[in-house]
């Protein structure tokens, strides 16, 4: 016979709360920029431009995620393919350039190897410090591509970007929750221009 395990519904009900007011202050805070972003990112792919997308964990996870969704696609309606590539997915190249030049340099290489100038390069880090990502992102500033940190509360620690998503909250898990809605707008941004009406 199955045992029923009793749940802490106040647990529960703290974490619903603490949610919601970061979601609140979040899109409070960061709404122009997501706006914003969503703008830029629309014009690129309308361009024939591309998305590369990398982090670490969890938010390797997140960027695999956002490149599913562009390239498969969001919600039901069909549109067609947009260009974009996460670049932690591909074990050999993870592990070619993590033994051969050092995981510092996982996303810095893939960058210039990929990275054209008007693409749109994400880089997630919950801490803000993650040192591949920041290299990452600075090899795609020299690219001329148009660049994205979603990061914490502490922002980018030792690098600078065109737009900065710095969700306020110190929490990995809440960070990560709020960057993944704030991928969903971005692909309602894309879809809202790219589905036939």
């Amino acid at each position: 016979m199955k045992k029923h395990v009793k749940t802490d519904q106040s647990f529960l009900r703290g974490y619903a709360k603490e949610h919601a007011l970061v979601v609140e202050e979040s899109f409070r805070k960061l709404e122009n920029s997501l706006t914003e972003i969503g703008e830029v990112l629309v014009a690129a792919l309308k361009v024939g431009r591309k998305v590369l997308a990398f982090g670490n964990g969890g938010s390797a996870t997140e960027a695999s995620h956002f490149a599913g969704e562009l390239m498969g696609r969001f919600s039901k309606t069909p549109r067609r393919p947009l260009p974009a590539v996460a670049l932690a997915c591909d074990p050999a190249i993870v592990t070619c350039i993590g033994n051969d030049f050092g995981y510092e340099a996982l996303f810095e290489r893939q960058v210039e190897a990929l990275a054209e100038p008007g693409d749109i390069v994400f880089g997630f880090t919950t801490s803000g410090k993650s040192p591949n990502v920041l290299r990452g992102l600075r090899a795609a500033g020299k690219k001329k591509a148009v660049t994205v940190a979603l990061t914490g509360a502490a922002g980018l620690q030792g690098g600078k970007v065109d737009y900065l998503l710095n969700v306020p909250s110190a929490s990995t898990s809440s960070i990560q929750e709020i960057h993944l809605i704030f991928l969903h707008v971005l692909c309602i941004c894309v879809d809202r221009t790219f589905i036939p009406t």
